[in-house]
């Protein structure tokens, strides 16, 4: 498998804290099915990502891809800020 075959995963996500320097915190959720029931449910899970400028606020919704480690629990970048969160 060569690099120009290598696909990054990418998701899109809401940040629910930015109180670390240069990392934020992405919540991704997603709706599955229910095996037996059929009934849809939430199913969510929670990643951290660099924000080389800290230019993330929370409520803002991103998109992030995912990287080398950065850290112990740092494995993605911020790609983009698809929407900023209102600023009162």
């Amino acid at each position: 498998m060569s690099a120009a075959e290598k696909r990054t995963r990418v998701v899109t996500g809401k940040v629910v804290s930015n109180k670390m320097d240069k990392t934020i915190t992405v919540l991704i959720e997603r709706r599955e099915k229910h095996a037996v029931y059929g009934k849809y449910i939430t199913r969510s899970s929670k990643l951290h990502a660099h924000d080389e400028n800290n230019q993330c606020g929370i409520g803002d919704t991103v998109t992030v891809a995912e990287s080398r480690p950065i850290s112990k629990s740092k494995t993605w970048k911020l790609l983009e800020v698809v929407v900023n969160a209102a600023q009162d």
